[in-house]
């Protein structure tokens, strides 16, 4: 699955070689039978992503505001967000069984399908005056069970829709989408649709995701896994455990996949809280609480478009080290301060850091991992990161219950200090090194 931790043929270079803008350019890379790669493809996944990832902002946005409207308990409110991600932890490892067997655009059809199933349901109780926090629960757990098998999907697609050298181009847009419209776009809209109504909200959420639907119909070539054909045929649980031995046996992915559980929980609890402490602690309403919300969404489009030139000056371990500072002043900003413009600040270096790891991360694994585990691997990725999000909004929770949201966000911004150390010594210009500048092919 792995390449071997050194490469016999070419001498160590003590500089990250994925960090030369031409690295991948030039290297050989056979394209699996039956996949086709098309430059529109790109365009087609930034598109998708963007809209989906908009319609995901919104609910992110407005689901626990309509919970501040029933109950000002701090667990309760961070309840709504955890259902979003809790399902990272029950199904994750499973969904990347499915993903490493089916066509893995079905499966993003599937996904939206359900999607427009539950904001359908949110829609009814609305209508109804039903919309309670049990209704909330359930349209969330719902999403996010979609969000699972169309994140997952999504990313294991990538290799087999984007030839080599427009990859690190591609995650970067993918990603810088995923942040601008879930953390920017989709909060300030979410904000102002939730003041003209709950129901407007809403339905502007399942228009996206049927628009979506439409925008993912031009994707070209054929995404099914390529398995070898004298693979023995596994028990799913012994095809999860090929998925994580491929994360644990590997040094690099490992501690990044650690260091991301640690970044991913404070992330967590910040979303989780920050509703709480905008509204009741610095006075915000609800359009001033979306700005401050879209403050990571400014931030991740910075990092998306400045990637590739922040990698040439700081190199890969530059940059994700960026990140541990980012989300370290993101979650000390509300412990320290209740300035709108101050927290927002700590959430755009949030933001950037976020795209700037995830771009990173991307690209290392996608050349690391070969096609037919990596929708497995990258299950097993996000259990570690977004499946740490429902524990850091439930530790976030209870400790807020008990000991308030300041001194909260100050034990979050402890542990992610905590991590520089590990991090600095286990993310060398060595373990770069050994990363391939040929992807993996099945």
């Amino acid at each position: 699955m792995l390449t071997p931790d050194r490469r016999a043929e070419e001498p160590a270079d003590p500089q990250d070689p994925l960090d030369s803008p031409g690295a991948p350019a030039g290297a050989a890379d056979e394209v699996p039978p039956g996949h086709l790669r098309s430059e529109r493809n790109t365009a087609v996944l930034v598109g998708f992503t963007a809209v989906t990832n908009l319609a995901d902002g919104v609910t992110k946005m407005v689901l626990p505001l309509m919970a501040t409207r029933i109950t000002d308990s701090p667990a309760l409110v961070s309840g709504v967000a955890l259902t979003l991600t809790l399902p990272w932890l029950l199904i994750a490892l499973h969904v990347g069984v499915l993903v490493d067997r089916f066509d893995r655009r079905r499966l993003l059809w599937i996904a939206n399908s359900v999607r427009l199933l539950a904001i359908a349901g949110l829609l009814l109780a609305v209508a109804n005056d039903q919309a309670g926090l049990p209704a909330l629960y359930a349209g969330g757990i719902a999403l996010g069970f979609a969000e699972v098998v169309a994140l997952t999907s999504a990313t294991a697609l990538i290799p087999a829709a984007v030839a080599p050298e427009g990859r690190e181009r591609a995650n970067a847009w993918v990603a810088g989408a995923e942040t601008v419209t879930n953390e920017f776009c989709g909060p300030f809209v979410g904000g102002l649709l939730l003041a003209a109504g709950a129901g407007i909200a809403l339905g502007t959420t399942g228009a996206a995701y049927a628009v979506a639907m439409v925008i993912l119909a031009f994707l070209v070539g054929r995404f099914t896994p390529v398995t070898r054909r004298d693979q023995p045929t596994a028990s799913v649980n012994q095809r999860i455990a090929e998925g994580l031995r491929v994360l644990w046996n590997h040094r690099l992915l490992r501690i990044m996949a650690l260091s991301l559980t640690v970044l991913a929980s404070c992330w967590g609890a910040w979303l989780a809280l920050m509703p709480l402490m905008a509204i009741h602690e610095m006075g915000l309403d609800e359009r001033q609480w979306g700005i401050v919300l879209s403050a990571l969404g400014v931030g991740g489009l910075v990092g998306a478009v400045t990637v590739r030139a922040v990698n040439r000056l700081l190199g890969r371990r530059g940059a994700m080290f960026a990140d541990l500072l980012g989300t370290a002043a993101m979650v000390a900003a509300p412990a320290l301060t209740t300035n709108m413009w101050l927290v927002a600040g700590g959430a755009f270096l949030g933001g950037m850091g976020g795209i700037l790891w995830t771009v990173n991360s991307r690209t290392i694994s996608q050349y690391l991992v070969e096609d037919g585990v990596l929708g497995r691997y990258n299950a097993a990725a996000r259990l570690f990161s977004w499946g740490a999000m429902p524990l850091g909004a439930g530790i976030g929770g209870l400790l807020a219950e008990f000991a308030g949201l300041r001194f909260t966000f100050l034990f979050f911004t402890v542990a992610t200090l905590l991590l520089i150390i590990p991090f600095l010594r286990m993310v060398t210009p060595a373990a770069l090194a050994e990363v391939p500048t040929t992807p993996r092919r099945s």
